[in-house]
């Protein structure tokens, strides 16, 4: 071998042994890292769609478990973001959660969702159609056709979805499922479920009025599909659940929690006839033409549910 072919022979050689040096550095096997530590290749990235209220405490709750890597969050309020940013000072911070997905999305494996509930579905599609797994805090979604949508988006791209139905997880819901199956209670006929909410204001006139917008908030992305409207610090940072373009009232943010146990428990299917009544003094305040764009002050919901075992309702 002349000389030059040994100089590119070395060369060859030593650019391919570099390489699989690499190559073994960049996957690392726990018995090198050591007992009790977890290799980077088993944890999971998560990026954040919201990260101030439910949205910091639902992030802090991922980064509990030692698989969990907090690596980005958007947020349309920086007001809000300041336990996120102190708890993550290594997360990377977005304003347009469609920045985040778009720059971020090689970096990341799950998404969590905690927004008004307006932007819940294009959020989670949106983080869906990348093949993301998304943790999505309740209500699922601002109406039906949006929740049936999001439905056959986990299906098409084959990724691991969940709702924020905390009670769903607990023991009481199981200890319950098990004593009524046992029949230990006899025979459930009908089931009767309440809630202390609303605990914000509904029933109330449209606010009105200019009002400046807070430099630390970019108004027109927090109304998401919404119709534009004026700024007004009436929405914020928590009230937005008492109107329709945003929220979802009483049942939008209870029912998940207090309807969930019924159909765990009883052999029933989609609901058939629903029947509503709402306060008095609601229809009175507009001369019995209520506001529709607040959720009413109070309300009573009857729904009339099949059974799937051929027994008759009470």
């Amino acid at each position: 071998m002349s000389t030059k072919n040994k100089k590119n022979y070395h060369r060859r050689r030593f650019l391919r042994d570099a390489s699989l040096s690499l190559a073994a550095f960049s996957i690392v096997p726990r018995h090198v890292i050591g007992k009790g530590h977890i290799a980077p290749s088993d944890k999971l990235n998560i990026a954040g769609i919201g990260a101030g209220g439910k949205g910091a405490s639902d992030l802090a709750e991922f980064s509990k478990s030692p698989k969990a890597n907090i690596v980005a969050f958007a947020d349309v309020d920086d007001r809000q973001i300041g336990a996120s940013v102190k708890k993550f000072p290594g997360a990377r911070v977005y304003k347009d959660f469609r920045e985040m997905l778009s720059k971020e999305k090689n970096n990341i494996d799950a998404v969590s969702v905690s927004t008004p509930d307006n932007t819940h579905a294009v959020a989670s599609l949106a983080a869906m159609q990348l093949g993301k797994h998304v943790y999505l805090q309740k209500p699922m979604t601002h109406d039906i056709y949006e929740a049936r949508i999001l439905t056959e988006a986990a299906k098409k791209y084959k990724v691991v979805t969940q709702m924020g139905n905390q009670g769903g997880s607990g023991d009481g819901v199981r200890r319950t499922q098990e004593l009524i199956q046992a029949g230990l209670i006899g025979e459930v006929t009908s089931v009767q479920c309440w809630t202390n909410r609303p605990v914000w204001p509904q029933g109330l006139p449209t606010p009105s009025g200019k009002h400046d917008i807070p430099k630390e908030l970019d108004w027109d992305l927090w109304q998401g599909p919404a119709k534009a409207i004026d700024f007004n610090p009436a929405y914020l940072p928590f009230n937005w659940r008492g109107w329709w373009a945003y929220g979802t009232g009483s049942l939008g943010d209870m029912a998940c929690h207090i309807m969930d146990p019924v159909f765990r428990c009883l052999p029933i299917d989609y609901p058939t006839e629903v029947e509503c009544s709402v306060a008095t003094i609601w229809r009175e305040m507009w001369n019995d033409t209520p506001n529709l764009d607040s959720c009413p002050p109070s309300s009573i919901i009857h729904l009339t549910y099949p059974r799937k075992d051929n027994k008759k309702n009470k």
